[in-house]
């Protein structure tokens, strides 16, 4: 079936956390308190490095979770961002070896459906660690226990993997803080629009 898709959703409201539910005597910063309570899981921290990221180049909007990269910058950079930890939000007999997933996927085309091919999607890469290592020390509010390890498209296509580890992203780049971020990702950017072919 193809043609107009009959339903098209609005943009999404921008909340304050004070909203009450109708019917219910809570609101959503209530929700937002049981959803997300705990930053360390992997979904949460996803969100939260991607939050972060978003920040740190002034990107007013999220993302759709079906597109196919994570930040729009306001030059129209496209971030796909990667997180990862050595502390998970449970019990552990070691430290978790730091590695990075789904670098490729598929797009969504028309009629949202997908390609059928993973390919690498987005401009630039940000791969973020957090970097605490005992769970006394560990503050996802901390954006110093964050390391950002950024690279272009052409870098992360010429490993040709689906995952990459740490050691081998330390290998072509170094780690920047929190404020190199945005200029990072700039001149990653770069990068890629001169190693596109015309």
């Amino acid at each position: 079936m193809t043609g107009e898709m009959k339903f098209q959703p609005g943009p999404a409201p921008v909340l304050t956390g004070d909203e009450r539910f109708t019917g219910l005597d809570h609101t959503v910063k209530d929700f937002w308190s049981y959803a997300a309570r705990d930053l360390r899981s992997n979904v949460l921290r996803g969100v939260l490095a991607e939050w972060l990221v978003a920040k740190a180049v002034g990107a007013a909007e999220p993302r759709p979770e079906w597109d196919e990269f994570d930040v729009l910058t306001a030059d129209g950079i496209q971030v796909e961002v990667k997180s990862s930890a050595y502390l998970q939000a449970w019990p552990q007999h070691d430290l978790s070896r730091i590695s990075f997933s789904g670098l490729r996927s598929q797009k969504l085309g028309p009629e949202n459906r997908y390609s059928g091919q993973r390919t690498f999607n987005a401009d630039v890469y940000v791969f973020c660690v957090q970097t605490a290592q005992s769970h006394d020390a560990y503050d996802p509010l901390d954006v110093s226990q964050w390391d950002f390890y950024v690279l272009p498209r052409s870098h992360v296509e010429s490993i040709g993997y689906r995952s990459i580890g740490l050691a081998r992203i330390k290998s072509v780049t170094q780690q920047v803080s929190f404020d190199e971020l945005a200029a990072a990702i700039n001149q990653a950017a770069e990068a890629t629009v001169w190693d596109t072919p015309e």
